[in-house]
């Protein structure tokens, strides 16, 4: 009998290869829209300051006048103009224009009942975690870049997982996962000089990519070790909350995903989604591989008994 993770992987491709069929696609989330609007342009530290409070504020910034924006964002008036221009805008009232296109769109597809009774805090903080599910449900009707991402870090050898500080639990999840069907995963967890040796290490070994994590607080030495990898030569795939700012902006393919925050410390429910999807477009990529692998794991952990019957 196939263990979970065999079944799972000789029956849930994301390529829907069985079919053949196209997935119809679903209009992305209006964080994802706002990333894609903003993402292209070189921003400035203010500039990147007014980009955020728009994709956390879009059903209420959509409608704020220039003033308005400006003392929410903490900037002044002209820097909401240059924004405007720097994202391809002809002035505030255009960019204002789309903005209210992307809020108005959601509000009419939104649950009708936004300002329902929420519960309590536990709860509360459970529907953030559905929202931003949700989102990367939407982001997730053209798989195209999760499966082509996945390709790539399948064919790194090695492949190297670098999470810091409060990343660390998700690299340390995807480097366990990976590891089942890729041959030569490496996990870093440590910053400074222990980082760069091991990027380094990986790069003269011949690996293509590294998959890094950036949770809040993001740190200077996840930026620095980034930093190292492409000055090696390594490719970044980059998991993280954000898809404007430092590291985001080193990395060459980003993936944002909303953390919850309504609690003492984040929770990461989209995240971990993420990080399983990329596994899956990894074992998708070679699926003789994969299923060699598991077959393989599965005999020594029956030899060795490394799990309960259930």
């Amino acid at each position: 009998m196939p263990s979970p993770q065999q079944a799972r992987a000789q029956a849930s491709t994301i390529t829907s290869r069985k079919t053949g069929k196209t997935v119809p696609r679903a209009q992305a989330a209006p964080a994802s829209q706002l990333r894609a609007l903003f993402d292209g342009p070189h921003l400035s530290p203010g500039q990147r300051r007014i980009a955020q409070y728009l994709i956390e504020n879009i059903a209420e910034a959509a409608f704020l006048s220039i003033t308005e924006l400006a003392d929410r964002a903490g900037v002044s008036q002209p820097s909401v103009t240059r924004f405007a221009a720097a994202v391809g805008f002809s002035g505030y009232p255009a960019l204002r224009e789309k903005l209210q296109s992307i809020a108005l769109r959601t509000l009419a597809g939104g649950p009708g009942a936004a300002e329902e009774d929420r519960g309590n805090e536990l709860q509360a903080a459970v529907d953030a975690e559905i929202e931003n599910l949700e989102n990367l449900r939407r982001d997730f009707a053209d798989p195209d870049l999760v499966i082509d991402t996945g390709r790539r870090l399948s064919r790194s050898a090695p492949l190297t997982v670098l999470g810091l500080r409060i990343s660390v639990s998700l690299a340390e999840y995807f480097a366990y996962a990976a590891r089942r069907i890729h041959p030569d995963v490496r996990l870093v967890t440590l910053g400074g000089s222990v980082a760069y040796d091991a990027l380094l290490q990986s790069r003269e070994a011949g690996g293509t990519w590294v998959l890094a994590f950036s949770m809040p607080r993001h740190s200077h030495e996840t930026l620095a070790a980034v930093r190292v990898a492409r000055e090696a030569g390594l490719k970044v795939a980059l998991i993280t909350d954000l898809a404007l700012g430092p590291v985001a902006d080193e990395a060459d393919v980003t993936f944002a995903t909303g953390t919850g925050s309504r609690l003492v410390f984040d929770s990461y429910a989209a995240s971990g989604v993420m990080c399983a999807a990329l596994l899956q477009a990894m074992a998708d990529a070679d699926p003789e591989r994969t299923q060699a692998r598991l077959e393989e794991y599965e005999q020594i952990a029956d030899q060795h008994q490394f799990f309960l019957r259930d």
